[in-house]
């Protein structure tokens, strides 16, 4: 049995309150809410805390607020159960209800929060170890290591973003609250995370991601697909978020977003670009999962064949644009044996 390290806990009852212990205890702290990938990855030996700072104590993280009319604001505390069962949400941002349903397993959707899952740490199939494993294979960049095991020659690390909720919610336009020394700040979702294996957020170590808030529904359609192998548990190795919004017959707006093909969720602008203008016909799908297909760059570092995650991008853009179309019925997720 892998145990968990020793570690101080620190349960602040504010946000204020939060920031501050975080400031204080610096680089040996980390924050902890539902807990779900932050221990096991701690009895691994890949993150060693000296502090863990606790937000489920904080009243004002959880719940949610709003309606889809003027939107809504989810507060980073909030369990994914909650978030996938909340009627608001399922109603006028499916794929974010979808997407927060597929986290793993019930029993961890009921203790995972949706800010723990938008800041999901990155993973890859050398780096997702027991330290023995790790050790054995001399170690990887990302923890203990240098030299990436996946691109040896790359002077970067390739691990992958593994967060089902933050496609979605880049491709509804949701932006993020962070609260640190210096105050509040608001930014879009798409500017939370940039392109690195190892540091992924663009937040700032001593900020706290408070809530997310999403727009105003006004007419946007959305769908997420996941690609695992198992129908429960499993991190995406493929992840596809579209949102459009359509006047009459006519899409207006589009957003898709993928999960899982690299170490931040990829849009692919030219992909909507295709849709706008158009009608939601088999032939503008086609030309549209096209080219949603350039942005994936998925290497071998996860579950399935690299040229396979690849050449899913194509299919599941379609899949998730004919269900908006209507041309397609199924299961929000796909398992493949």
């Amino acid at each position: 049995m892998i145990r968990l390290p020793a570690f101080d806990y620190v349960a602040p009852r504010t946000v204020d309150d939060a920031v501050r212990n975080l400031a204080d205890r610096g680089p040996d702290a980390m924050l902890v809410a539902g807990g779900t990938d932050l221990f096991p990855n701690m009895k691994r030996g890949q993150f060693e805390p000296k502090t863990l700072i606790g937000l489920r104590g904080i009243r004002e993280l959880a719940g949610v607020s709003g309606d889809a009319r003027a939107g809504l604001t989810i507060g980073a505390a909030t369990t994914l159960s909650a978030v996938a069962s909340h009627p608001d949400v399922a109603r006028r941002y499916a794929a974010l209800a979808t997407a927060a349903g597929l986290v793993s397993s019930p029993q961890l959707r009921n203790a995972g929060t949706l800010g723990g899952n938008v800041c999901v740490d990155t993973r890859c199939n050398y780096y997702n170890q027991s330290y023995e494993w790790r050790k054995a294979v001399g170690f990887c960049m990302k923890k203990d290591g240098d030299i990436c095991l996946v691109a040896p020659g790359s002077d970067r690390c390739w691990a992958v973003s593994s967060s089902d909720t933050a496609p979605v919610l880049w491709a509804l336009g949701a932006t993020a609250r962070l609260a640190g020394p210096a105050g509040e700040r608001t930014i879009p979702v798409s500017a939370l995370y940039q392109d690195d294996g190892i540091v992924y957020l663009a937040k700032r170590p001593d900020e706290i991601l408070t809530e997310l808030a999403l727009p105003p529904a006004d007419g946007w359609d959305s769908v997420y697909l996941k690609l695992r192998r198992r129908g429960s548990f499993d991190f995406p190795v493929l992840g596809v978020a579209v949102a459009v919004r359509r006047e009459g017959e006519i899409v207006r707006e589009a957003r898709v977003v993928l999960g899982a093909v690299a170490s931040t969720p990829r849009e692919a602008p030219a992909a909507a670009t295709a849709l706008v203008g158009q009608r939601l016909t088999s032939e503008t799908i086609t030309r549209a999962a096209e080219a949603a297909a350039g942005p994936a760059k998925p290497l071998d570092n996860t579950d399935f064949t690299h040229p396979y995650r690849k050449r899913l991008v194509r299919v599941y853009v379609a899949r998730a644009l004919g269900r908006l179309a209507g041309l397609h019925a199924g299961p929000a997720m796909e398992v493949i044996a």
